[in-house]
């Protein structure tokens, strides 16, 4: 008698189980479907009002850029930086050995006066590069993703043109040691 007893409890129980789970289903997911819209709603608002490379985080999208209107530009030589050093580190000096290729918009407005220089600023591009990873320390640059370097290094060029034709960087080798 006391194993049927505990096989009808147990049978009650996951009946409830189940009937909780169906209205678990019904009342909750459907609310934060529209809460992930709402997000997404206002996410793609904030990114719309930013543009490009707002104040903050630059896009990286080549979002409207036909692959036919990009055109690359590879740095001649890979850079070898020294990275900041770190006070609580080993006390050895850390390089980032990186190859570094531009990609150039053709059809922005810029490209026409800007684009067939970018060989004669390289020096200054470089040097922007050499900025970014020379402000972080090893342990900073290896907790960073490669996107958030990427990003900086091309806000910082686009700052230095005064222009956005220069739709992304992007590194054809990169090593940290």
């Amino acid at each position: 008698m006391k194993k049927n007893l505990i096989s009808i409890i147990i049978l009650a129980l996951l009946v409830v189980n189940t009937v909780m789970t169906g209205i678990m289903m019904f009342t909750v997911i459907p609310a934060n479907q529209k809460t992930m819209q709402l997000v997404g709603d206002i996410s793609s608002a904030i990114q719309l009002d930013l543009g490009i490379a707002g104040s903050g985080a630059v896009d990286q999208a080549t979002t409207g850029v036909a692959m036919s209107d990009i055109s690359t530009y590879n740095i001649a030589d890979q850079l070898t930086i020294k990275l900041a050093a770190d006070p609580s580190g080993d006390g050895k000096d850390h390089y980032a050995v990186v190859g570094v290729t531009l990609s150039l918009n053709t059809k922005d407005e810029d490209y026409a006066t800007y684009g067939e220089d970018v060989t004669n600023k390289e020096g200054l591009i470089k040097d922007e590069i050499n900025k970014v990873f020379g402000k972080y320390t090893l342990s900073q640059i290896q907790a960073m993703s490669t996107e958030d370097l990427q990003d900086e290094i091309l806000e910082n060029i686009q700052q230095m043109y005064n222009s956005k034709f220069i739709i992304g960087v992007s590194f054809s080798s990169y090593i940290i040691q």
